[in-house]
């Protein structure tokens, strides 16, 4: 028996799946609750792993909740960042959707707020 404890114990670790990790948004150009001077002129949102960036998307939706699709630039070399451009926006609180496949194979959402300033 002790001489197929060894074998058992490798077996149980070679049948061990890998840790999934749903994306994380790290980090946000503009920043999460930031206050802008003048309208930014893209968008960059960076994640804690790869996404699929053909099927993510994002929206900006301004204070009256209207909102617009913005084309996710596809051939950027980073495969952990979502950039669009972003039309120019006047004064007012602006909020941000997000959506992406992360590499664990689900759909992860999420938003955050910046405003221009007047």
């Amino acid at each position: 028996m002790i001489r197929l404890l060894p074998l058992l114990v490798a077996a149980v670790l070679a049948s061990a799946a890998p840790a999934a990790a749903h994306s994380l948004l790290l980090d946000s150009e503009p920043k999460a609750d930031a206050t802008l001077a003048a309208s930014p002129t893209r968008l960059l949102l960076r994640f804690n792993n790869r996404i699929e960036k053909r099927l993510s998307r994002v929206r900006l939706l301004d204070e009256r909740g209207t909102g617009r699709a913005l084309t996710v630039a596809v051939d950027d070399q980073t495969v952990d960042r979502l950039i669009a451009d972003v039309p120019a926006l006047g004064p007012g609180l602006y909020r941000v959707e997000w959506q992406v496949l992360s590499t664990d194979g689900h759909v992860v959402s999420g938003f955050f707020k910046f405003r221009v300033a007047p």
